[in-house]
């Protein structure tokens, strides 16, 4: 069945976050599924789309406090607004509550055509961080369950991330819909291993550690930087790799200079493109995650995808899948018990070997396989609201 469907969120390419790769990856499987996708999202002024997926951009302002992030105003871009009207909705698609879902909420319901909206960040932790207050960052929440009140289908990424939307007074039906990985199985692994000592300048035997994601006070980068001492304290050669922007990357780079870290950790920025990063990927030998504000780790996937094991953090919702010991490594969350995990992991070569082999092969999901599942319950709530389709 031929589709036309709306992916809306307030980010995407070129600011990539875990939410935009979901979008992208969703926009890209749908068409190659035989669907038509359009992405709608706010402008980055200078920045080009590909020609597919094929994206529908409104005016935005730039968000001061979270660059590279922008503020979408929708409603006086005349130009947009007769764009959007031209093109035949089958189902809209909200990864976002903001701008891009209140937009897409309006023209779900003008057109009566169905609205699913994905649950996919702890929106509580990021207006605590911004306001400062509790009293006011429960109210922004409690604003933000009325939006998902409202949709047709309420989708989260796990059993945690449901929880989480549960706490936060959502009291209606919830589905899970996994995330997945764009990383392919690679069959050239030594080759592609070189190629990603070389881009990394480390050494063969070189122990090698890495981060993607924001760099934001959130995803308890302060703790993994205070690991990060310890471990050089107790005179363990490391690199650590951190891939990302974010607000707190100037303190993060304050605090390598303050511990004498220069030479172990190092800031790579963000890299787009998605072979260099898989390639960051493969040849690190432990992924430390220590993030209590996501709320699936597409990096832990993508981490999986290449059988690299993962270091999270107990009751974390990124720790849902991992196995102890297993397919990937737990830890308490505080800086001591973080750098020792991370040296009993190290000393056995074996079990770290054994434990990203097990989450290739139980972490890892692929885009495709998720989409295929997701076209599927699209049509189910299509056909639900519209005769034409049964």
């Amino acid at each position: 069945m031929e589709l036309i469907i709306g992916q809306f969120n307030d980010s995407y390419e070129p600011v990539m976050d875990g939410v935009a790769n979901v979008t992208k990856n969703y926009a890209y499987w749908l068409d190659k599924k035989g669907c038509k996708s359009y992405v709608v999202t706010p402008s980055v002024p200078g920045y080009q789309d590909s020609n597919s997926p094929e994206v529908i951009r409104y005016f935005s302002v730039p968000l001061p406090y979270r660059k590279p992030y922008r503020f979408g105003i929708p409603q006086f871009d005349y130009s947009f607004k007769h764009d959007l009207k031209n093109i035949p909705f089958d189902l809209v698609h909200c990864h976002s509550p903001f701008s891009s879902g209140q937009l897409g909420l309006k023209l779900a319901k003008k057109r009566d055509i169905p609205i699913v909206a994905t649950f996919h960040s702890k929106f509580y932790d990021d207006f605590k961080d911004a306001v400062k207050l509790d009293s006011i960052a429960k109210i922004l929440t409690t604003i933000i369950v009325g939006f998902y009140n409202k949709v047709d289908s309420v989708w989260t990424v796990n059993q945690s991330t449901a929880a989480t939307l549960k706490e936060y007074g959502y009291k209606g039906n919830i589905e899970i819909v996994y995330n997945g990985a764009d990383f392919e199985f690679l069959q050239n692994e030594k080759e592609l291993t070189k190629k990603a000592k070389d881009y990394l300048k480390v050494d063969d035997d070189e122990l090698v550690f890495l981060f993607v994601g924001q760099h934001i006070w959130q995803k308890n980068l302060k703790m993994l930087m205070e690991a990060l001492r310890i471990l050089k304290n107790k005179e363990i050669n490391y690199k650590m790799f951190f891939v990302g922007e974010g607000i707190a990357k100037k303190e993060l780079e304050k605090m390598v200079d303050e511990y004498n870290l220069q030479e172990s950790v190092k800031f790579l920025g963000v890299i787009t493109d998605r072979s260099l990063l898989q390639l960051c990927f493969l040849r690190a030998n432990l992924f430390l995650f220590p993030s209590l504000y996501d709320t699936s780790g597409i990096v832990v996937r993508e981490a999986a995808a290449v059988k690299t094991p993962s270091l999270v953090i107990a009751d974390s919702n990124a720790a849902e899948g991992i196995e102890d010991n297993v397919n990937g490594f737990i830890s308490k969350n505080n800086e001591e018990a973080f750098a020792q995990r991370i040296i009993e992991i190290i000393a056995d070569k074996e079990k770290l070997k054994s434990a990203g082999e097990r989450a290739q092969k139980t972490i890892y999901k692929s885009w495709e396989d998720i989409v295929d599942e997701v076209k599927l319950r699209y049509i189910e709530l299509i056909k639900s609201k519209n005769k034409k389709f049964i």
